[in-house]
């Protein structure tokens, strides 16, 4: 065998050995039916991926550490209710990859005003990551108002789930 071959051939099976060890991505892609709304049951535990009147992927979802009730002001640890809208991206999340709520909304705004409090902000659709990871074992309802589901969940979400498609949170 010449030895170019030789060389080429080494190039070629180190590369196919770099690729092979590499991590998998966790931005993947999506080329279903568009996802048109959100919905999250709170009461359920659960969160619908919908087109149209169709479901779909469900999920089981944890939420903020005091899950009854509306959110009222920063650090209640209520998840809002409402009609909100995907409004941004973090793909650098403590939580693996999350993606923003649009709350709070001029209504949330003026209720924590009127009890003297800011009505906070960040409220995310977000994976575990480490400190999800733990927290999730002890108790299903573990963040400060967000929605929760798994790191491989969240995955899906992220590329399925286009900024400005409507959320909507129910008791």
């Amino acid at each position: 065998m010449p030895a170019w071959l030789s060389r080429l051939l080494a190039v070629v099976l180190l590369i196919g050995l770099a690729a092979c060890s590499q991590e998998p991505s966790k931005f993947k892609s999506y080329s279903g039916p568009p996802v048109t709304q959100v919905v999250v049951n709170k009461g359920a535990r659960q969160m619908l991926l919908m087109s149209g009147n169709t479901v779909l992927k469900a999920y089981r979802i944890g939420l903020g550490n005091e899950p009854i009730g509306h959110k009222e002001f920063e650090g209640d640890g209520k998840t809002p209710e409402g009609l909100y809208y995907i409004d941004r991206r973090n793909p650098d999340s403590r939580y693996h990859l999350s993606i923003g709520v649009s709350y709070p909304n001029p209504q949330d705004s003026a209720k924590a005003m009127s009890l003297g409090r800011s009505a906070g902000s960040d409220i995310f659709i977000h994976g575990q990551g480490p400190e999800g990871r733990v927290l999730s074992k002890m108790r299903g309802d573990w963040t400060a108002g967000c929605i929760a589901v798994s790191d491989t969940e969240v995955e899906d979400i992220y590329a399925m789930v286009q900024d400005g498609t409507p959320i909507l949170i129910t008791p």
